[in-house]
């Protein structure tokens, strides 16, 4: 349509008789500005116009940005057709080539405000909803590069246009992509690591998991509280924060207690003497495990005998809780009941015992000695 707009305005001039050649391309040149002129301001009234009659929906009320994006768009492509025009009239082609190369780098940046407005819209309609955090990371790390990427992509395409190879810079960039990733291999496992933590899922911010690399004599589980692209944080139930780079992570089993529920059994083992009443010793522990507060009624606390010890019946109490973060508050609470309870009715908790019998032989005569008489 712009170019009809144009060869409009080279047959009007031209039907004009009787000037020079020199002033009949200055009022083409001319004219040419003012129909460019004219017709931005069409657009953007029209584009104005729509604009309004679309702010019932709501799309385009929590986009505010569509139509500006859209407006810059149109502006560099007219900048495009109007310069080609002035190119062709005034016969210097040499210009048309690098025009339109810094129009594609111009255009790269409606271009990524088009694309980052779209990862927002998919956040607000995706990760928003969720209860993980783990797809805003996603998101947020798509943003970063997005750009980066769709100006890579402008910069190489300007520079095929002016016939420049770029095949050697792309195999440049390759060959120190390479020689990068030798230097930084470390720092690009974790990063690749920290992807797939983001996409696998394997734990999520808040989740509570076994920390295998704690302080000796320290809590050896914690709450999740960051997961980044290269390490991942983690505060103990001693309030220690420990950071694991990614890489190291995805090497061990993960021990994620809240991933599906934060409901999980409780085993604590109880040992009693051999002469106790066992049925007794079963029932203590069953009404002790029923009066604490977090443990589940369904399924019910159970005892069973787990073996015949050296100097006790070994018993496992098996519990469920409705918080795996109360697991040591339940077997503190149990364990100290259980003994009280065991104390009341006479049930021996019993301890390694050991019987040393002395046998005398009488004396011991050594060579050279002389016996004792009486």
């Amino acid at each position: 349509m712009i170019d009809r707009w144009y060869a409009g305005i080279d047959k009007f001039i031209s039907s004009l008789t009787g000037a020079p050649v020199y002033l009949t391309d200055l009022f083409k040149a001319v004219a040419a500005l003012v129909a460019a002129v004219i017709l931005w301001l069409i657009i953007k009234r029209v584009l104005s116009s729509f604009e309004k009659r679309t702010q019932k929906y709501k799309f385009f009320q929590n986009n505010a940005k569509v139509f500006p994006i859209i407006r810059k768009a149109l502006f560099y492509i007219l900048i495009l057709v109007t310069g080609n025009y002035f190119i062709r009239l005034f016969h210097i082609e040499l210009l048309e080539k690098s025009l339109v190369a810094l129009v594609i780098i111009l255009l790269a940046s409606p271009a990524k405000d088009f694309l980052q407005l779209s990862l927002g819209y998919l956040q607000k309609r995706v990760a928003d909803k969720e209860d993980t955090k783990l797809d805003n990371i996603v998101f947020d790390l798509l943003n970063k590069f997005a750009g980066a990427a769709i100006y890579a992509v402008a910069i190489i395409m300007a520079l095929d246009i002016m016939g420049m190879n770029v095949m050697p810079f792309i195999a440049g960039a390759g060959v120190a992509g390479i020689a990068i990733g030798f230097a930084a291999k470390d720092t690009l496992s974790n990063l690749i690591a920290g992807v797939l933590l983001i996409l696998d899922r394997p734990f999520e911010v808040g989740d509570r998991i076994e920390v295998w690399s704690a302080p000796t004599g320290s809590a050896t589980w914690g709450d999740v509280i960051d997961i980044g692209l290269r390490a991942t944080k983690i505060k103990t139930t001693d309030n220690i924060v420990i950071i694991i780079p990614n890489n190291e992570i995805m090497k061990r089993d993960i021990v994620n207690y809240t991933i599906m529920t934060s409901k999980i059994r409780v085993r604590i083992n109880i040992g009693v003497a051999y002469d106790a009443d066992l049925k007794k010793a079963k029932a203590l522990i069953l009404k002790v495990a029923e009066s604490v507060d977090w443990v589940a009624k369904d399924p019910p606390p159970k005892v069973v005998v787990r073996n015949f010890g050296e100097s006790s019946v070994d018993l496992q109490l098996r519990v469920w809780i409705v918080d795996a973060r109360k697991r040591m508050d339940v077997i503190d609470a149990i364990t100290d009941e259980v003994k009280e309870a065991f104390d009341r009715e006479g049930i021996e908790i019993p301890y390694p015992k050991r019987d040393i019998n002395i046998k005398y032989m009488g004396p011991i005569e050594t060579p050279g000695s002389v016996p004792e008489t009486r």
